[in-house]
């Protein structure tokens, strides 16, 4: 699946102008979930803007009490509902947790794309083995798997395995909530470009071969800064640095 380098996370979001803004200054991916309870919010920003539909790929999550078989359905229906959609582009599994057992789960997603009311399927927060194990139940192949990844937390195995199995990697917070100013060593990379710190963690991601990020912003500033981030070129020393750190602090385990 081709996603942009850098899409718009909207855990907290509350207000829809802030999707139409996001959308004005060129965010072409909305990623959302049932569990950030915000899907209207999202639906209606994408509503109120003058970018078509079909240019934004809208990304949402069945959470764990909905991944039982007879819930799949329904629960999707009703996330579109609120979105204001008739087709998901992106449907993720959001944690295989609760009700999700991969012999039943996924047969039930794949008939949401069999039915047209899914584009593709997702996974999110899984480990490798489970991606493998839910490869041998979809028929769909999987299209993205989204993760914890920045420069305080990345699992290169998870990594590796989306490269040779040809799905983006989709990095959700990317800024390690708000502690990578903290991290000397994107201080250092972020001064040298005469950059912020929340900057190099994005440009660090959306220029890793086959890793795209998700950061969340409410202010046209900082919707824009992101999504500039991508111009931002680290070299193979600020790499380097970068590749320095100790990568052990997971903000959302399970």
């Amino acid at each position: 699946m081709h996603l942009p380098p850098i899409g718009l996370g909207t855990m907290g979001i509350e207000e829809s102008n802030v999707i139409e803004t996001a959308l004005d200054v060129g965010y072409r991916h909305l990623d959302t979930a049932r569990i950030y309870e915000n899907e209207r919010v999202v639906g209606a920003g994408l509503a109120a803007s003058d970018v078509p539909r079909e240019d934004v790929t809208v990304a949402t999550k069945l959470w764990v009490d909905d991944l039982d078989p007879e819930r799949v359905r329904p629960a999707t229906e009703e996330s579109l509902d609120r979105l204001g959609l008739d087709r998901l582009d992106l449907l993720y599994v959001h944690r295989p947790r609760g009700s999700y057992e991969p012999s039943t789960t996924l047969p039930a997603l794949d008939a949401l794309v069999e039915d047209g009311l899914v584009s593709s399927i997702g996974l999110s927060n899984f480990t490798v083995d489970q991606v493998a194990t839910a490869r041998d139940h979809l028929d769909a192949p999987v299209a993205a798997h989204q993760v914890e990844r920045h420069p305080l937390f990345a699992r290169d195995a998870v990594l590796a395995d989306a490269r040779s199995n040809g799905y983006p990697l989709v990095a959700y917070s990317p800024l390690a909530g708000g502690r990578v100013g903290d991290v000397p060593a994107v201080q250092a990379v972020a001064d040298k470009h005469d950059a912020t710190p929340e900057s190099v963690a994005i440009a660090w991601l959306a220029g890793t071969d086959g890793v795209v990020t998700v950061p969340k912003a409410s202010s046209r500033a900082h919707l824009e800064s992101n999504l500039a981030a991508a111009d931002l070129d680290l070299d193979a020393d600020d790499r380097a640095r970068m590749a320095s750190i100790d990568r052990e602090e997971e903000l959302f385990p399970e």
